[in-house]
């Protein structure tokens, strides 16, 4: 039932995924029910698919891991009805930590956002101990 990309969710996001080389691509058309602002999409949900992206990237590797940290620059709004076109790759990894980043950019190239996070590698003993 996850939001961001299960088919099953009646609210969810539903977003597709393909990997390409190294680099997973999604995207998203915001409609109405997805806006803040009249006529620009909430920025929470922009925030959702880039850090989807870059899980889908560590959970399509057969990782498990959670976001530890995400950082997200808005560059520009995000029109409703506009798609949003998104790339996410590991940068690098280090122990139990990966990092990686996400970019979403109109089709005109415009960037609407940019991610970086840390995904911290969890066993189920690290779950269990809290």
């Amino acid at each position: 039932m996850c939001f961001a990309c299960s088919p099953n969710n009646p609210i969810g996001l539903k977003l597709q995924f393909e990997d390409v080389g190294d680099t997973l691509r999604t995207s998203f058309t915001p409609r109405e029910e997805h806006q803040g602002w009249p006529g620009w999409t909430h920025g929470g949900l922009v925030t959702t698919v880039l850090d989807e992206a870059m899980a889908q990237w560590v959970w399509r590797r057969e990782i498990t891991a959670m976001t530890a940290d995400l950082s997200i620059r808005f560059r520009h709004g995000l029109p409703l009805g506009e798609t949003l076109r998104v790339e996410a790759r590991r940068v690098s990894a280090r122990g139990c930590l990966l990092e990686l980043e996400a970019e979403g950019k109109l089709d005109d190239g415009t960037v609407i956002a940019q991610a970086k996070a840390k995904f911290m590698i969890v066993t189920r003993e690290t779950v269990a101990r809290g």
